[in-house]
């Protein structure tokens, strides 16, 4: 077990306007190599739909640490310590970065993280991107965040 230190936010690197649901999310993670990543847990603990409602792909008892059975495998080297939320989207028609955010989902994501923030105050709140060389979740976090009223 090992103290909470990062909120994670992450995109499912997939076209605008396409839903993704958990059973895609787990086929994409755990299903073997080559057609998965061969991983033991998804990436994930919560899933924001295109309609703005909140899917839990793992269990989390929501205190300020991360137990082993909560661990998910979104970046490397931080899952030990992170939780990891994603939004279904991320790209444009030809796969590039887009925030593509419906009015759902952003609604949806500032209030998890809002709650979120209160509950863990001490707790790091970041984009994949600010991890690793990734354009995931494909908007600036730290800009987000002050425009919700938390200071990066």
């Amino acid at each position: 077990m090992a103290k909470l230190q990062y909120l994670v936010i992450h995109c499912t690197a997939t076209p605008e306007g396409r839903e993704v649901s958990a059973a895609d999310i787990r086929r994409w993670h755990t299903s073997p190599i080559p057609t998965g990543r061969g991983w033991r847990q998804v990436g994930y603990t919560d899933l924001f739909h295109l309609d703005g409602s909140v899917e839990r792909l793992v269990d989390n008892n929501e205190d300020g640490n991360v137990d082993p059975w909560e661990i998910t495998n979104g970046a490397a080297g931080y899952n030990s310590v992170s939780r990891h939320i994603v939004y279904a989207g991320g790209c444009d028609a030809s796969m590039r970065p887009k925030d593509t955010r419906t009015e759902a989902q952003k609604e949806a994501l500032k209030k998890y993280v809002l709650d979120f923030h209160a509950k863990h105050p001490d707790v790091r709140i970041v984009g994949h991107n600010q991890l690793a060389a990734k354009a995931c979740p494909s908007f600036d976090v730290p800009q987000w965040l002050q425009e919700i009223g938390i200071k990066a």
